[in-house]
């Protein structure tokens, strides 16, 4: 890849302040996402200029290694002397070592090993505690809002076994043989109805199976070098999730009335739903407070982003009922541990193991179903 400046690839200048960055990227970012006709190299790059300058220590870090001035002194004011203004930042940068006029274009990622991979995660099913509880055999339902399903049709054929005999034993009088005979054709008539939605509702059942042929997952997670934990996450869905029959993975969905991937993977199982955000970050320790601001060892984290709170909103007014919660899977970004303290909040940051043990388990509920209204919304979302 060629040498970049992240100050000239975003737009601003070296002393911008965070709110000019941030609004230099979300309009590039949208010019030049892949689903608006970018390239995935070009939007993965603008993505690391991104996330080091909005760091205050990574854009620190960055200004010392390229030879500008550092973070403190571009926070001051231009100061001048008898003799006239100071140099301009230009001409202090032209001055500056070789060293630092070559690292001024050299693209890196702070903080990260560019040759790490984190391992696939491997979890001992023994220490799943839903694991064994789910009847993998268990044929699955494929519900459908509106449907009768078979106990009312049952109970009217049951109510008409019972009347149609009662009338002809009994010689009741002709009064109440007429109101009698009128009861048995509402019954029979309401249980003909019921019978054939119920028929119609199986067929229909029978046509999704074979539309798609027991899939359980749909879309593919990114391709790029730099999205190694989708990939990492997809196999661990692919792994885990599915001992869950009636489980449904998605990869990459759109929010309503979007056209990029804001959602990296979605686990729907019954009527709960999992959205999902792969994030390789740096080894420590990371937790979310009441107000849902991450953490990292304590201090607000400020090396990543996440809209997973705002894909999760999205989805309740998509699926209104329907239960969703949020998960950032999160693996090294070089040699180190992630640990963390998921809280109780609807968006949580999670190990790979502890979203297979958690998410799982919350999303054993229902097992064996598949709503199949719900199933189309979600997969009308994918769009990769």
């Amino acid at each position: 890849m060629r040498d970049v400046d992240y100050y000239e690839l975003l737009g601003v200048r070296p002393d911008a302040t965070p709110a000019e960055i941030k609004s230099a990227y979300r309009a590039l970012a949208r010019a030049l996402h892949p689903d608006a006709g970018g390239t995935t190299g070009t939007f993965r790059l603008l993505r690391e200029a991104y996330e080091t300058l909005a760091d205050p220590e990574l854009r620190a870090e960055y200004d010392e290694d390229t030879g500008r001035v550092s973070g403190d002194a571009r926070q001051e004011p231009r100061r001048t002397t008898p003799a006239g203004p100071a140099a301009p930042r230009a001409e202090a940068t032209r001055t500056a070592s070789p060293r630092a006029a070559r690292a001024r274009t050299r693209t890196r990622r702070f903080g990260e090993d560019p040759h790490y991979d984190p391992p696939p995660p491997r979890v001992d099913v023994r220490t799943i505690p839903w694991w064994h509880t789910v009847d993998t055999a268990c044929r699955v339902h494929y519900a459908q809002p509106g449907s009768a399903g078979h106990g009312p049709a049952a109970l009217t054929a049951g109510a008409a076994c019972v009347l149609a005999p009662t009338l002809v034993l009994t010689s009741p009088p002709a009064p109440v043989l007429v109101a009698g005979l009128v009861l048995l054709a509402v019954v029979l008539g309401a249980g003909f109805l019921l019978v054939r939605r119920q028929l119609a509702s199986l067929r229909e059942a029978r046509t999704f199976q074979d539309e798609y042929r027991g899939r359980a997952v749909f879309g593919h997670p990114g391709g790029d070098d730099d999205q190694v934990a989708e990939r990492r996450t997809a196999d661990l869905l692919a792994r885990y999730l599915t001992q869950l029959p009636g489980a449904r993975i998605f990869h990459g969905l759109a929010w309503p009335d979007s056209v990029f991937a804001d959602v990296d993977h979605a686990v729907l199982c019954g009527h709960r739903l999992v959205l999902i955000e792969s994030k390789r970050w740096l080894p420590g320790h990371y937790s979310v407070d009441d107000a849902g601001v991450l953490h990292r060892n304590g201090q607000r984290f400020r090396g990543g982003g996440t809209r997973l709170a705002e894909s999760v909103a999205a989805f309740e007014a998509l699926l209104p009922d329907v239960e969703v919660r949020g998960a950032l899977v999160l693996y090294p970004s070089r040699a180190g541990e992630i640990t963390t303290d998921p809280g109780d909040g609807d968006v949580r940051p999670m190990t790979p193991e502890e979203f297979v043990r958690e998410a799982g388990a919350w999303l054993a509920a229902e097992p064996s179903t598949v709503d199949r209204t719900v199933f189309r919304a979600v997969l009308g979302q994918v769009v990769s």
